[in-house]
C-alpha cells in the first residue's frame, strides 16, 4: 500500500516507520532540522516495542511525492489547513485522508478544504514526541490507533488499511462510531494535558497528588458534559473509567502539550482546553477548570512566555 505521513512527528513519524517495515511504501512530510536529520541519517525510532532506524522517502512539497492510498494526517492542529491544502497533488479519487490529531474538529477543518468523500475519521494512543531532530520517542507500551469510515462508499478502504496496519502489527481498530471514539480520546486527553502542562509534571505526579488529580478528573467531567450537550453518546461512567485506565499509564507520560510547552513551543491549547470552554460557552454551560487552565497557558500559546509590556 502507497502511505504517506504528513507530519512526520511522534505520532506520523512512528506509525510510518512501523508501516515501511512491514513492507509498505511510505513517504514522510517533514521540514526544517527534522527535514534535515532524517535525510541525514535515517528515521530514527526508540520505543519498547523495539528501536528502529530507517532509510525513507522525506519531502518537504508533498507535490514531489505520487499520488497515495492512505495519508496518516498527524500535523499540529494550528497547521492543519495550510498542511491539507498541500496534500492536493497527492489526494487521488480513492486516497483516504485519516486525521490522527489532538482535538476533535479536525474532520470538520478538513472537509473544507479536501474533497468531503477522502476524509476519515481517527484517534491514535500513543506517547511519543521528537526527541531530537530526526528521532521519534516512544514511552510506555501504549500504541494504538482508532480510523473509522464516516461514509458507507469509505468503509471498504477502512477495512483494507485495517488489514495493512494489524498484519504490521500494528494494534488498530475501526469503531462502530468514529465520531464518538475521537470524543472518548478528546475527553482523556484535555484532562491529561491540562493537569500535565499545568504541573509541568507527568502523569504519575498528577495522579499521586489530590489536588492535581481532581482537576485531571474535573477537567475530563467538564469535557464529558460538553460532549453529551452535543448529542455524543458518552457513557455514564466514561469519566471513573478512563481514571482507573491513567492509573495503570506509565508513570513517566506526558502529553505532547506539556512536551511543547516545556520546549517553548507553540501550544495546541486553544484546541485543547480552550475548545472546550468554548464550546461549553456555546452550549450555554460553564467549565471553569478547562477556562481556568486555558487563561494560565495563554500567555505561552504562540511559544515562550510573553515579555510584559
Amino acid at each position: 500500500m502507497r502511505i504517506a505521513a504528513m507530519g512526520a512527528g511522534g505520532v506520523g513519524g512512528y506509525f510510518g516507520a512501523r508501516l515501511q517495515q512491514a513492507g509498505h511504501d511510505v513517504s514522510f512530510f517533514a521540514r526544517g532540522r527534522h527535514l534535515e536529520a532524517i535525510r541525514d541519517q535515517g528515521l530514527i525510532v526508540e520505543s519498547p516495542h523495539g528501536n528502529a532506524r530507517l532509510q525513507v522517502k522525506v519531502f518537504e512539497d508533498p507535490a514531489k511525492a505520487a499520488v497515495v492510498d492512505v495519508v496518516l494526517f498527524a500535523v499540529k492542529l494550528w497547521d492543519t489547513e495550510s498542511a491539507a491544502a498541500q496534500l492536493k497533488p497527492i489526494i487521488g479519487p480513492d486516497t483516504v485522508v485519516i486525521p490522527f490529531q489532538n482535538g476533535v474538529e479536525s474532520i470538520e477543518r478538513l472537509r473544507k478544504v479536501l474533497p468531503e468523500p477522502s476524509v476519515m475519521g481517527g484517534s491514535a494512543y500513543i506517547a511519543t514526541h521528537i526527541k531530537s531532530p530526526g528521532v521519534i520517542e516512544h514511552t510506555g507500551q501504549m500504541a494504538r490507533i482508532q480510523f473509522g469510515p464516516l461514509m458507507k462508499a469509505q468503509r471498504e478502504r477502512a477495512q483494507a488499511f485495517l488489514t495493512v496496519c494489524r498484519n504490521a502489527g500494528i494494534q488498530a481498530e475501526i469503531p462502530d462510531d468514529i465520531v464518538k471514539a475521537n470524543w472518548e480520546k478528546f475527553v482523556f486527553l484535555v484532562g491529561l494535558s491540562s493537569a500535565t502542562a499545568v504541573a509541568r509534571a507527568p502523569i504519575g505526579v498528577v495522579r499521586a497528588d489530590p489536588d492535581l488529580r481532581w482537576l485531571f478528573e474535573q477537567a475530563m467531567r467538564e469535557t464529558w458534559s460538553v460532549g453529551r450537550k452535543r448529542g455524543v453518546a458518552l457513557a455514564d461512567n466514561f469519566v471513573e473509567e478512563r481514571l482507573r485506565f491513567a492509573d495503570g499509564l506509565h508513570a513517566d507520560m506526558r502529553a505532547s502539550l506539556l512536551h511543547d510547552l516545556e520546549a517553548g513551543g507553540k501550544l495546541e491549547a486553544p484546541w485543547l482546553c480552550g475548545a472546550v470552554a468554548r464550546m461549553a460557552r456555546e452550549a450555554g454551560i460553564d467549565a471553569p477548570v478547562n477556562r481556568a487552565v486555558f487563561a494560565a497557558l495563554k500567555p505561552f500559546v504562540n511559544g515562550s512566555a510573553r515579555k510584559a509590556s
